[in-house]
């Protein structure tokens, strides 16, 4: 492994994170994609690491925030974080971020289907079906549909 490399490396990965938080494991693949050996690829990624340029803490923050305001309830959220190879304990603290889930379900579907509350069984049905979709948990779904927002 030649110093050389490593310095690439350790460029690309500080333009990639320059334009948004990466996960560890979605900067591995990418280098293992462009051809990288995995010592070479471990020990770039330990010294941004170490360098506190790459977080998968800030990572998780970032994108648990981000698909918050876009509309998408924690368990959806959860997924796409635990799919993008962060663990378990950062997700759990990514989503208990001083956020208001119920005031954010209660956005989403204002969003989607104004403000007026479900008048039929089968309307009720399908903003459901939307809110399970987007991630929200079933409490927070009947929270949407019994209370018009304050």
């Amino acid at each position: 492994m030649d110093d050389a490399s490593l310095v690439e490396a350790r460029n690309l990965l500080l333009g990639m994170l320059a334009r948004r938080e990466y996960s560890c494991w979605e900067l591995q693949r990418k280098l293992t994609a462009r051809g990288y050996s995995s010592s070479l690829i471990e020990r770039a990624l330990r010294e941004l690491w170490q360098d506190n340029l790459q977080s998968d803490q800030r990572f998780a923050e970032s994108y648990s925030r981000s698909r918050a305001e876009r509309g998408f309830g924690p368990r959806r959220i959860a997924a796409e974080l635990k799919q993008r190879g962060v663990s378990a304990v950062l997700i759990t603290e990514s989503l208990t971020q001083e956020r208001d889930w119920d005031s954010q379900v209660m956005k989403a579907r204002n969003k989607r289907f104004g403000q007026a509350l479900p008048t039929n069984p089968k309307e009720r049905a399908r903003q459901m079906r939307f809110l399970q979709y987007r991630g929200f948990t079933q409490e927070q779904i009947n929270h949407a549909l019994s209370e018009r927002d304050s």
